[in-house]
């Protein structure tokens, strides 16, 4: 995996995918090669989602666990792409198969989000993601996601 070039600002995430607060999930990059890749989500009470999940108990939603996967595979995607950046092309989620939640997430965790690349055919990629807190399981899931090339749909 290439750790010599981590990526270990938000704003350097920004430039790779389009999210930005209070939808960006991805905090900063550990370590990737043409198939993998490590990062980082800090998990602070702050975020917005906790105040109606739950407000008791608050618990980070499972869709958002995975909408990080599928963020940090877009940063992956993205990484793999010829320039290294994102101005001509965007990933969409296609398809969410096998989820499992296995831990609860709550505000002061950190998640180590996993993605693995299993195949891609075109522009269509299958992913399998793991989300640790620190070293158990929290959640697992196959996902798929389409890139779409923005130059292509300007005809």
């Amino acid at each position: 995996m290439n750790t010599d070039d981590p990526i270990k600002k938000a704003q350097e995430v920004m430039k790779l995918i389009p999210h930005r607060y209070p939808f960006l999930l991805v905090d900063r990059i550990l370590s990737y090669d043409s198939e993998n890749l490590v990062a980082i989500k800090g998990v602070s009470i702050n975020e917005p989602f906790f105040q109606g999940h739950f407000p008791d108990r608050p618990i980070m939603p499972g869709v958002l666990i995975v909408e990080a996967m599928a963020q940090a595979a877009s940063c992956l995607v993205v990484l793999e792409n010829e320039n290294k950046d994102s101005s001509n092309l965007s990933v969409f989620l296609m398809k969410i198969d096998k989820a499992r939640f296995r831990k609860p997430i709550t505000p002061g965790d950190q998640i180590r989000i996993e993605v693995k690349k299993e195949k891609s055919r075109g522009d269509v990629w299958q992913f399998y993601g793991k989300s640790f807190v620190e070293d158990q399981l929290a959640c697992e899931s196959s996902f798929a996601a389409m890139v779409v090339r923005l130059d292509d749909n300007k005809k």
